[in-house]
């Protein structure tokens, strides 16, 4: 097969990372594969991909509205896919999602397939959920298979009458699960806590998610000072980059906590750092099911994770992890502290989250169901048969 894969953005966050891991596999597997992003991108990350997977840039696909951009962008996309003619178009993010199935219409390609990894439609004003859920119906219309990575954002899709049932495929997010279960502690521990050596480590609090106002950061490093009234000497890394950085330091240098926030920046090892914390966390107002929520219980910690779409259908409240209110920050910060004065309980929660079944979630097991997908929607009827991965 001829797959091109669309991203708005080329970062390191979740998406990303699951859009990746399929390109290399289906490379792997003999097919060949275009990447497609937009005008914002990492440019270590994207020199990091030059002979595994052919990239191709697209200046006019931006991350905000932009109707003239978008226009453009449009018809780039539908002038590069009738030139390259692929079997399957998959787009991914919410930009790509609507703009890159609309040229893979107007490029007349066969199979058009959209990842949903996020709802655009969610937690938004009126005018914008309006607006973005009209796109989403729209670009329904014409794609013949959806990847969603829960099986709440199926359904969340199926309520607002966006696809089938027929048509919607829920597929993990998969990565390395004995990558994270086998971590060890980066040697340089003592520099990332900011103790001398040999000092005994203090608490850890980890959050690892890319800086962006929906992962909601700054309300966290805000709320922290509450954990560090109760625990002096508790120390919270927080390990990712993108656009909110600006808006995350400065938060970092008006809190009155600040000698206890570490600000990382991207770490190329993330399953150390998570094998370094005490408890791990996540205050996203916004998500599909998140795999670094997944990868926190591959490494064995227990996590403190907002109320999203999906979330409980692999975190069970007190018994890998504490799930806690969308619209309440404050209230992750409390249940973190208690977790820190209580090593009995979060023991007991760290044993639940080694015991999690996270085999649906490996990266096998994802590529498997996507190229199943795939066959299916060239195929033109029928659910896929899904190979087994044992």
């Amino acid at each position: 097969m001829k797959i091109v894969h669309v991203l708005t953005r080329l970062l390191r966050a979740g998406s990303e990372e699951n859009t990746l891991a399929c390109c290399f596999s289906q490379v792997l597997r003999g097919h060949e594969v275009i990447l497609v992003h937009g005008d914002e991108y990492d440019p270590v990350l994207r020199t990091s991909l030059a002979g595994i997977v052919k990239i191709e840039t697209v200046e006019a696909l931006t991350h905000p509205l932009a109707p003239s951009s978008d226009i453009r962008a449009t018809r780039e996309l539908a002038r590069r896919f009738r030139d390259w003619r692929p079997d399957i178009v998959h787009t991914h993010q919410s930009k790509a999602g609507v703009i890159g199935r609309l040229a893979a219409r107007q490029a007349a390609v066969p199979g058009i397939v959209h990842g949903v990894h996020i709802l655009p439609f969610l937690h938004v004003g009126r005018s914008r959920r309006l607006l973005f859920l009209g796109a989403e119906r729209m670009a329904a219309q014409f794609t013949r298979a959806f990847i969603d990575v829960s099986q709440a954002m199926r359904d969340i899709c199926l309520a607002h009458s966006i696809g089938r049932p027929s048509q919607h495929h829920v597929v993990h997010s998969g990565f390395d699960l004995a990558r994270f279960a086998q971590a060890e502690p980066p040697e340089d521990a003592h520099l990332l806590l900011g103790t001398e050596p040999g000092q005994p480590r203090p608490p850890v609090v980890l959050m690892l998610a890319a800086l962006e106002p929906r992962k909601r950061h700054v309300e966290f490093i805000e709320a922290f000072e509450r954990v560090v009234a109760r625990i002096p000497d508790a120390r919270l890394l927080l390990a990712g980059d993108g656009p909110a950085r600006l808006a995350v330091e400065a938060a970092v240098r008006r809190s009155p906590v600040a000698a206890n926030i570490r600000l990382l920046g991207y770490h190329s090892h993330p399953e150390r750092l998570i094998s370094l914390a005490d408890i791990c966390v996540l205050t996203s107002m916004r998500e599909g099911l998140p795999r670094v929520v997944m990868q926190y219980l591959a490494g064995g910690r227990p996590c403190v994770v907002s109320r999203l779409p999906g979330v409980e259908e692999v975190v069970k409240n007190g018994i890998n992890g504490l799930v806690t209110p969308a619209g309440d920050v404050g209230a992750a910060a409390d249940v973190t502290a208690d977790l820190l004065e209580d090593p009995a309980y979060r023991f007991c929660l760290a044993e639940g989250a080694r015991a999690t079944d996270l085999s649906s979630w490996s990266i096998e097991a994802m590529c498997d169901h996507v190229e199943a997908v795939y066959e299916t929607v060239l195929g033109g009827s029928g659910n896929p048969v899904i190979r087994s991965t044992a």
